[in-house]
Order: C-alpha cells, then sequence, then structure tokens
C-alpha cells in the first residue's frame, strides 16, 4: 500500500535527540542520552521542531520532548500507572472510568513523545486494538446501553490509516446506543499533514457526533499549517476542544497560560482542560505545586471570559470524575 506524504513526514522523525540538538544548533550537554530514551524512547516530528527557537535550550516546546537526566531520578510519589488506567480494564482494549463514556486503546504509538506522558509505561502490547481485542471490546460496548460515549485514544488514534479509522467508526455507529466519539489527539498540532482530505471525508460520512480533543500546552505550537488543519477538521464537523497539561518551564505562568487561550480561540478551538501534572514515574521534574497552579488559574480567571478559562482538573485513579481544583 503505498504511503502518504504524513506518513512519510512521521518516517523522517527525529529519534535520536542528538539529532534535534544539533538542528536546533544545542549542545548535548546533561542529556541522559542512553538510559532515559531507553526507558522511555524519543521521538519529535520535524515539522514541531521547526517552531522550536533555535539555539535555546529552554524553548518551551523542546522542554516538552527533551530527555532529561532529571528522569531518572527516583521519587516514590511518581507510579508506573499514576491514574488507575490498569484498573480499568473493563474488557481488551477498553478502559472504563467513567459512566456514559468508554475509551478504545486504538494503538501505542504516538507521532511524539512528550516527556510528561502519563501513560509512558503502558502495557500497551496487551490492550492495544487488534482484529480480536477490537470485536471484544466492540461488543462489551454494544452489551452497555449506558454507554453513549466512545473515546478513541491511545498512544494516539490518528496515528492509523484513514482506511482503518473509517471502518472503525462505522462499526461503532452501528451500535444504536452510542452518540458521541470522541478522539484524543496530538497530530493536528505537532503534524498538521495528516489532516487531509480522505480523513476529514471520514467525519462527514458518519453520523455521530465527533468531538476532536487535540492537545496543545504553548501558543507556540501554532502556527499556518496548524491553523489550516484545525479550520478543516471544524468545516467537517468537529466540535474542537483543547486540553493542557500545566508544565514546570513550559506554561507555568499566567502570561504564557493567556497566550495559549488567545491562540486557541483564533484557531478555532475552546479550551477544555488544564490538566494538574499526572504523577508518571520520570516526570516530577515538571511539577508545579497545587497551591501555584490555584493561583495561576485564578489569576486566568481574573483576567480572560469565561470560555477562555479551562478548568482546572486533576486525575484521581478510582475516581468516578475529573477532580476539580
Amino acid at each position: 500500500m503505498q504511503t502518504l506524504p504524513w506518513q512519510n513526514e512521521l518516517l523522517d522523525s527525529f529519534t535520536q535527540p542528538e539529532d534535534l540538538l544539533d538542528y536546533l544548533a544545542l549542545p548535548s550537554d546533561g542529556l541522559a542520552r542512553y538510559e532515559a530514551s531507553e526507558r522511555f524512547p524519543f521521538r519529535v516530528t520535524r515539522s514541531y521542531a521547526s517552531r522550536m527557537e533555535q539555539g535555546n535550550i529552554e524553548d518551551p516546546l523542546l522542554r516538552q520532548v527533551l530527555p532529561l537526566t532529571e528522569e531518572m531520578t527516583y521519587h516514590p510519589d511518581y507510579l508506573a500507572d499514576p491514574v488507575g488506567d490498569r484498573e480499568a480494564i473493563a474488557a481488551p482494549g477498553v478502559l472504563y472510568k467513567y459512566r456514559g463514556r468508554a475509551l478504545l486503546i486504538t494503538t501505542g504509538s504516538c507521532a511524539i513523545n512528550c516527556r510528561f506522558c502519563f501513560r509512558r509505561e503502558f502495557p500497551y502490547h496487551q490492550s492495544q486494538l487488534t482484529k480480536q481485542r477490537e470485536n471484544e471490546g466492540l461488543a462489551y460496548i454494544a452489551n452497555d446501553s449506558t454507554i453513549r460515549e466512545v473515546i478513541l485514544s491511545g498512544g494516539d488514534p490518528l496515528v492509523l490509516r484513514d482506511e482503518r479509522l473509517n471502518v472503525l467508526l462505522q462499526k461503532i455507529a452501528a451500535i444504536p446506543h452510542v452518540a458521541r466519539v470522541r478522539i484524543h489527539t496530538r497530530l493536528p498540532i505537532v503534524l498538521p499533514s495528516r489532516i487531509t482530505a480522505k480523513f476529514t471525508q471520514c467525519l462527514t460520512r458518519t453520523q455521530l457526533q465527533i468531538v476532536m480533543v487535540i492537545h496543545a500546552n504553548h501558543a507556540n505550537e501554532f502556527d499556518d499549517k496548524v491553523r489550516a488543519g484545525l479550520a478543516e477538521l471544524r468545516r467537517a464537523g468537529a466540535t474542537l476542544l483543547n486540553q493542557s497539561v500545566l508544565l514546570k518551564g513550559v506554561n507555568d505562568r499566567t502570561q504564557t497560560l493567556m497566550e495559549l487561550s488567545e491562540a486557541l480561540l483564533q484557531a478555532g478551538v475552546l479550551p477544555y482542560y488544564l490538566h494538574l501534572l499526572d504523577k508518571a514515574s520520570g516526570t516530577a521534574h515538571f511539577d508545579v505545586p497545587l497551591q501555584e497552579a490555584a493561583l495561576l488559574h485564578r489569576a486566568l480567571r481574573e483576567r480572560l471570559p469565561g470560555y477562555l478559562v479551562p478548568r482546572l482538573v486533576r486525575e484521581q485513579a478510582g475516581a468516578p470524575y475529573k477532580i476539580m481544583v
């Protein structure tokens, strides 16, 4: 099967930290070159790297993807499964945490490996959808009439081919009580070429309501190609929301968060959630203390209209909903 331009671009990603740093005219001092990248692999698209500032080791986009020695420091409160995903596995490929919603682990692959990822140690080989797991997972959803929404997550579902996604949407649409599909994806931000006409046709051809939750953490992640892709998704009828993670050294300033909300609105996306860091092993250096996070959120409420203020939340293993902070 012929590869598409976005797939070729994905194959051309940076997979070694030294290569990215060389591209940015930066030294490689301080990298956990082998240990951190072996624990959690390194991948960054060239599109995303092109928005990083040359020569700036503190660039907020670079900080999200660069493996540092701090990842190797042990912290007892930081866990392999910080949000209880494994306990929430209800059927092959299915996580069930919140009433009315079921999440499908479509794949373990991503276009970019964020160093703060809460699923960096998730056992994808046991849970991502194979043909057999897909059949069993969809049967589970079909047998529970309280499930109104199916969430496609991973990994990132948009690394799958259009044909694969189209078939999956058709199968979900055949379940009478499912009204919506929510797609959680970072690709419109890190690989905007993924938003092709063929993909948007998949969205327009289904009777399901499509909600797409993108993941942007900083205004610098938006360029003309990202905005054009998001416009195509809106034209296809998708409701666009954004979730961010509050990250030390990336977006832990009031002005930075305000600029992110403004950039989202200009791109036709509404701020949805601002997550406190999920305490996954190797991510402690990104943590913003709760009191500081609350003050930042209060400052946003004082300076922005309500529709531009994301809800500050944290996820707690076993809780029946996101915890508002």
